[in-house]
């Protein structure tokens, strides 16, 4: 029972850890905190907290560090990090947390495009499995488009009775919205392609470095670097990185411990104790919880087209889930059998072995 539960409470955890973030980084942007200094100090703050993990977790087990390895922690930490924080918050301002978390839905489709190209992925169009993630991927992409495109008329749920005064003064101080509905959600968009594009990267790392809280330390470092470059180029200004004011330095401290170090433990853990699988299941379970506390908390209005929509990706994602997951019960089956055989044949020759060995005789050097 708590085999089950653990892991279910962990990526609970996760999600709404994840779910806080979008609620005060968007408050947070609103209070007029740039999104690049943002990101510059989650991964400051992600970097200090994943070291001492690296350090005492894979310091027996830690495999010898390469060129190879290096430069593909490089690009991860480009395309994992800098691109997809960068787009994703950028984006955040431009748009709504609720909107944010629905297009973040799109990563199981988007991975699945671009791994086939690498041969990392089968489209199998001939079978239920193939046909599922084929359709799963049109249902995302067409949901993405519809709640990118069209908002519609409200919809009537009621105005929330929770009055948080920081939230409501905030609203009432940018009660003219500046966001670009159309460069929100390509931004958005934008970052899933570039995590698809660090999970293919993972892929063929993770073959040669099998040391998850290390790669994840050096990615942080370099993006750090690369985050902190950018955000000078961006804003000149020295007060602007002050992080004197409350929202401020609660967000950038969240984002860096919670939605990275804490998260990227939380569900390495959970991988190896559920799959990567278990783990996607739980990805819009963090749309519900956004949109319960953006209407609660900062007022959000819903749409027709936000709704449609992303009930349209989260279908497509549990069909690609579906289609990815039947191919992998025949393969694991596979596998397993020819285990059995190995493990068979083994046991075999060690029978023929043992009377030979007792005997001097070498039978095969006989035969």
């Amino acid at each position: 029972m708590a085999g089950d539960l653990l892991p279910f409470l962990a990526m609970v955890i996760t999600q709404v850890g994840f779910a806080g973030m979008n609620i005060i980084a968007m408050l947070a942007m609103d209070s007029g905190l740039n999104p690049f200094i943002l990101v510059a100090y989650r991964q400051i703050f992600a970097t200090i907290a994943i070291i001492p993990f690296a350090y005492f977790l894979e310091r027996k087990t830690r495999p010898k560090m390469t060129l190879q390895v290096l430069f593909q922690i490089f690009l991860s930490s480009i395309f994992g990090v800098t691109l997809n924080q960068i787009t994703y918050f950028v984006g955040l301002k431009n748009s709504t947390p609720t909107i944010a978390c629905a297009l973040s839905n799109l990563l199981p489709a988007v991975t699945f495009l671009l791994a086939i190209p690498f041969r990392l992925e089968s489209v199998g169009i001939k079978t239920r499995a193939g046909q599922a993630k084929v359709l799963g991927t049109i249902m995302c992409v067409g949901g993405a488009m519809f709640l990118s495109f069209y908002n519609g008329h409200s919809v009537p749920i009621g105005e929330s009775s929770i009055h948080w005064k920081y939230a409501d003064n905030m609203g009432e101080g940018n009660s003219s919205n500046n966001g670009n509905f159309i460069l929100g959600p390509f931004l958005l968009i934008a970052s899933s392609v570039t995590w698809a594009i660090w999970f293919i990267i993972q892929a063929k790392m993770s073959e040669n470095y099998a040391a998850p809280y290390t790669t994840s330390a050096l990615m942080c470092l370099m993006a750090s670097v690369q985050c902190g470059i950018i955000g000078l180029c961006v804003e000149h200004n020295v007060s602007a990185w002050s992080l004197t004011s409350g929202i401020r330095a609660v967000t950038c401290l969240y984002a860096g411990l919670v939605c990275s170090a804490l998260a990227i433990c939380l569900m390495s853990w959970c991988i190896q104790r559920k799959g990567p699988l278990y783990v996607s299941v739980f990805s819009p379970l963090l749309l519900v919880i956004v949109a319960i506390l953006s209407w609660a908390l900062i007022r959000e209005t819903l749409y027709v087209g936000t709704v449609v929509g992303s009930a349209l990706i989260v279908m497509g994602l549990y069909a690609v889930l579906w289609g990815k997951n039947k191919e992998m019960n025949p393969k694991s089956r596979i596998v397993a059998a020819a285990e059995d055989d190995q493990k068979q044949d083994a046991k075999a020759d060690l029978e023929l072995q043992l009377p030979v060995q007792s005997n001097g005789i070498n039978l095969h050097a006989t035969s």
